[in-house]
């Protein structure tokens, strides 16, 4: 993280976009939480990012820019929502969890999501419509498998994810 900030400072594109990429889904997620609007959820992004923008000069911690990000969109989605009339989920901003948590979960899931792109094509397929089907059967169907087949394959899929996440 540290390489990305310190190359954003100097004006590097593609930090930037790096760095976009790494954290807009969580700021998104924190907007949302507030219960915002599409418009003002674009709103709270976009005024957290510029307010990196504006401040990337101060930050004295490059590695905690995502936590830092948070925060960020924390305050400006509170500001939006008390602009608005809004309540946040749980009506308290303690409900939130601290923005390490956020961007720790965010690594992982980022982790997953890497993992299983490597994974050969069946698996991959099986595990993403797994967690879509609403049955056995429409699974089996959807892969051309037998349904006595889904949970054999299933657990050789998932032990292969699990060895490419183990360090």
């Amino acid at each position: 993280m540290r390489e990305l900030v310190l190359r954003a400072r100097d004006g590097d594109a593609a930090a930037w976009t790096a760095l976009v990429e790494r954290h807009a889904e969580t700021l998104w997620a924190v907007a949302r939480s507030w219960r915002l609007g599409d418009a003002d959820c674009a709103d709270v992004v976009q005024l957290t990012w510029l307010r990196l923008v504006e401040r990337l000069d101060t930050i004295q911690d490059p590695d905690a820019v995502g936590a830092w990000l948070v925060v960020t969109a924390r305050r400006e989605a509170a500001r939006t929502a008390r602009e608005r009339g809004y309540e946040p989920l749980g009506a308290t901003t303690a409900a939130l969890p601290p923005p390490h948590d956020v961007v720790a979960a965010r690594e992982q899931v980022c982790a997953v999501g890497t993992a299983l792109r490597t994974l050969p094509r069946r698996c991959r397929d099986l595990l993403r419509l797994a967690a879509l089907a609403p049955g056995q059967a429409e699974l089996a169907a959807a892969l051309d498998m037998p349904v006595g087949g889904l949970g054999p394959t299933r657990a050789r899929c998932l032990q292969k994810l699990r060895r490419k996440l183990t360090p």
